[in-house]
């Protein structure tokens, strides 16, 4: 995923506002003369493709090492012409993924000529490292949704995260957590190149890992770093980035006809927008643009959601299991379906769906419209059938007219009762807590509930005089939740696989969604297997109860076997702190007369 921006000479590549549009949909030039570079990253390892999760990769200090996250914000492109000047584009930036095959991106506009090197930079430019995440669009690169890279609260971006295991000399294995970030340890990218741009090309260049390892020995006292001043590690890491690649083919690009797909929106005429409230602080969501909000869309979608006559046997509705005072979870461990199965996982909380790419614990689906349906015939749940549920529906007079009002002239069908329980759900939006009041200065947090947001926020680094509780990397940014899925110790490989139910993939065992923190107090039993009872558990689980496994999460992994050794009173501010999260309003519901 990329940005376009305007090219133009430069001595240094140019980063300003915003930037328009999605590159990955490759444009084409806006007019005669402008050329397009696919530039496509091939990860490597000792020069072989890399594969991530296994610790067979090998160092050049022959240390063996896993790689399981590597992911880079890359900007400042500039293309050197023949005569040495340089052509930069502003407003470019793109966001790579290596695990998840996000390994593309392209430049685009560019006026054609022949050019001899490419530049750009692993990390942003301060200016546009400052500013407020939630300003880009929910396709932007840099939209914290997008790219899992900002540090929430306590601003600015990774501008790389390299994490995985690591092997001792006594064959234990830990974990490694570098975060490339902050002023001053921007890497630089220059690679001399023949490049003839009178038509469309592509570039491939090779992405070599190892090189950012080199002759390092990873230990204990080195296993982590977050680039503060001063940090040796910091250099170590922006140097390697520099270093790690080369240009290894240039090919021209198959001439294409673009035509971007119509986006074919199913809505009635005189169906009323729905505006979607949220805070300034909040990333813009990726809303689906065939499925707008409107009011009749959404009073649908939430009939639909508390009507039993959606299970097998007319005794259940979705709501039964989403309670709105339990912030639309179920206090039981394992829900019970319609006819009296238990469930093998906890039922999930329904908010701030918005912001969410993955459903279920193991995201299993893309969309809300694809979840939704699945418990209503999952035979634990409410055990119904598609074509019996579309006729009950279809057989009343109150929904033919609210499913004409929200979609106009048709059948009742799934795909339309899909559509609406999505609009509905989307609108679940959480954002007032005594939290969000004291960002804003309407509350004033305990000197305890201030201790726990400290230590919640705060990396565990004794090496460099860092005692907190790392929680924010998995739970950080005001949506405090990120969109991995993590292994977080619970029982190593574990009875359930997790997300290798869903992807197959073995470096995918034991992990599942990272839930929202948000009204937490409300959500009891915790975790996918709701084994913790209680708040006081979790924090005393990732204080010391971690189990280790071959796919426990390395920011996890790196903390010592003997835990963190909070203490008991760090860990009751933890909780109490937690507690700050519980958004009162969003649990009540809505008062028919006032709309309030």
């Amino acid at each position: 995923m990329g940005s376009s921006g305007k090219w133009q000479d430069a001595d240094e590549p140019v980063i300003t506002s915003l930037p328009i549009f999605r590159i990955l949909l490759f444009t084409t030039a806006f007019c005669h003369g402008q050329q397009r570079l696919e530039v496509t990253l091939d990860p490597l390892f000792a020069s072989q493709p890399l594969s991530f999760d296994t610790l067979a990769l090998e160092t050049g200090a022959k240390q063996r090492v896993s790689v399981t996250r590597c992911d880079l914000l890359v900007s400042g492109a500039a293309l050197q012409r023949e005569d040495g000047t340089w052509l930069g584009a502003s407003t470019w930036a793109a966001f790579i993924s290596a695990r998840a095959g996000r390994n593309a991106f392209t430049l685009a506009n560019i006026p054609a000529g022949k050019f001899s090197r490419l530049k750009f930079q692993i990390g942003l430019a301060p200016a546009v490292n400052r500013v407020d995440p939630a300003r880009y669009p929910a396709d932007h690169p840099l939209n914290p949704t997008v790219n899992g890279m900002h540090w929430g609260w306590q601003g600015g971006y990774v501008f790389a995260a390299l994490e995985g295991r690591w092997r001792t000399r006594e064959g234990g294995v830990g974990g490694y957590s570098f975060h490339l970030a902050n002023e001053g340890n921007v890497a630089t990218v220059e690679l001399p190149m023949t490049l003839d741009l009178t038509e469309d090309r592509t570039l491939r260049l090779a992405f070599h890992v190892d090189r950012i390892f080199n002759s390092m020995v990873i230990t204990s006292e080195n296993a982590a770093t977050h680039s503060r001043s001063g940090d040796p590690l910091a250099t170590w890491l922006r140097d390697g980035f520099s270093r790690a690649f080369e240009v290894t083919s240039i090919t021209s690009t198959p001439t294409r006809i673009e035509a971007a797909a119509a986006v074919k929106a199913l809505i009635a005429p005189e169906a009323a927008p729905y505006p979607l409230t949220f805070p300034a602080s909040f990333p813009r969501p990726s809303l689906p643009t065939d499925n707008p909000l409107t009011h009749e869309g959404v009073a649908l979608g939430e009939r639909l959601f508390h009507d039993p006559g959606l299970s097998g046997n007319g005794t259940q509705s979705c709501s039964t299991c989403h309670d709105r005072r339990d912030a639309f979870s179920d206090r039981r461990r394992f829900s019970i379906g319609a006819f009296g199965d238990k469930g093998t996982r906890q039922s999930m909380p329904l908010y701030n769906l918005a912001w969410k790419s993955g459903f279920f614990w193991d995201g299993r689906t893309a969309s809300l419209r694809q979840q939704v349906l699945e418990p209503v015939e999952n035979p634990f749940e409410m055990h119904a059938k598609l074509p019996a549920v579309v006729d009950y529906i279809s057989a009343s007079p109150r929904y033919q007219e609210m499913f004409a009002d929200a979609f106009g002239a048709g059948k009742i069908d799934a795909d339309r009762i899909s559509r609406a329980l999505e609009q509905f759900l989307l609108t679940l939006v959480s954002w007032d807590s005594k939290f969000d009041r004291a960002l804003r200065g309407q509350a004033v947090l305990t000197p305890e509930e201030q201790r726990g947001a400290e230590l919640f926020n705060t990396e565990y680094d004794p090496a460099r005089g860092s005692r907190g509780a790392d929680c924010f990397h998995c739970h950080g940014g005001p949506l405090f939740r990120s969109a991995a899925f993590a292994n977080n110790g619970l029982d190593g490989a574990g009875p359930d696989p997790g997300r290798f139910k869903a992807t197959k993939a073995a470096g995918d065992r034991g992990k599942f969604a990272v839930p929202s923190l948000r009204n937490i107090a409300l959500t009891a039993p915790y975790m996918h297997d709701g084994r913790f009872r209680t708040l006081e558990e979790v924090v005393a689980h990732y204080d010391g109860g971690l189990q280790s496994s071959p796919t426990l999460d390395p920011n996890l992994a790196k903390h010592p076997v003997t835990g963190l050794q909070l203490g008991a009173e760090n860990r009751r501010a933890i909780v109490a702190f937690l507690n700050t999260l519980t958004d009162h309003k969003f649990i009540q519901p809505e008062d028919p007369k006032t709309g309030n």
